[in-house]
């Protein structure tokens, strides 16, 4: 929940007074399936009154691009999950670095499902996409793929000495204890030189999309089956059969799109997935299954 309000504190940096003028305040964008943290980032930061949030359709480049042009603003920030964690489909980082380009906002991403997973060294979505140096801020987790706990920021040393002096979330949070932090550094280091380990997911995520002819691509694999009662009887079904499908319901995911959630690990094997995708193939029709909706615009801010 913490993660966007280091935008929110840069923004109080930026407004002089309770009411600032249209110039002084921050116009944040945010992809309309951004995390519940975003969103409330957000939120708290609206409240001081020095920033106007703007939602765009979900990795709608047109629609971003129209209401960057139509905002009289001088200060914008966009802000967007670089791999959607309930749709498992990546953000077009190449062509927001274009948008960067011609419109001079300042780029964060939470990279919370991309850090050890995608890129050459696990730099994550960033440097899979080869746009390092065009991300201004990198926020993400060590409690996934890191096997740790807390969070990061990758920036500038400008931008962190700001968050230091002025990110009250970071300032008011309790340190994390040492051992965290040995840890997580062991996990980069691991990240970095066992590479096998990615190669392992990937490959992985080609064996489900070649048995079951769903086009997925990333290990976050989303299967929107319908209703409540049709994602509870395929999760109960599936662990029968030894397999912790999460059935995700609404309020995360909208009416009439519960889905299955599947998360592939380096940890799996070939003949995991073989099984898993039989006993999925016993309660659900790959041939008709969403893979994932996009319609919805999840973001009510």
């Amino acid at each position: 929940m913490a993660f966007m309000t280091a935008v929110g504190n840069v923004s109080l940096l930026l407004a002089k007074d309770s009411q600032p003028s249209i110039d002084e305040r921050v116009a944040v964008f945010s992809d309309a399936l951004n995390h519940a943290s975003i969103i409330d980032g957000i939120r708290l930061a609206e409240k001081q009154k020095s920033v106007a949030a703007f939602v765009y359709q979900h990795c709608d480049m047109r629609h971003l691009n129209e209401l960057l042009t139509n905002c009289p603003m001088k200060k914008k920030v966009v802000i967007t999950d670089s791999l959607f964690s309930m749709d498992g489909d990546f953000a077009p980082l190449v062509e927001l670095v274009k948008l960067r380009k011609k419109h001079g906002f300042l780029l964060a991403i939470d990279d919370a499902h991309a850090t050890f997973v995608c890129g050459k060294t696990g730099g994550g979505a960033a440097e899979l996409f080869n746009c390092i140096s065009d991300v201004d801020i990198c926020i993400g987790t060590l409690s996934k793929a890191g096997g740790c706990h807390g969070g990061y920021i990758a920036c500038s040393k400008k931008w962190k000495q700001l968050i230091q002096s002025r990110g009250r979330s970071f300032i008011f949070s309790t340190s994390t204890p040492v051992p965290i932090a040995a840890a997580a550094h062991a996990a980069v280091i691991v990240a970095k030189k066992e590479m096998w380990r990615r190669r392992a997911i990937w490959n992985r995520v080609q064996d489900f999309r070649d048995l079951t002819g769903i086009p997925i691509t990333s290990p976050i694999i989303s299967l929107v089956v319908g209703s409540e009662a049709t994602a509870l009887q395929a999760s109960r079904h599936l662990l029968e059969f030894g397999f912790h499908i999460t059935a995700i319901r609404p309020p995360t995911v909208a009416p009439n799109s519960c889905r299955l959630r599947i998360a592939l690990s380096a940890a799996h094997t070939l003949d995991d997935v073989k099984n898993l995708t039989a006993a999925l193939s016993q309660c659900i029709n790959f041939s008709e299954i969403g893979f994932y909706c996009t319609s919805w615009n999840a973001a009510r801010l």
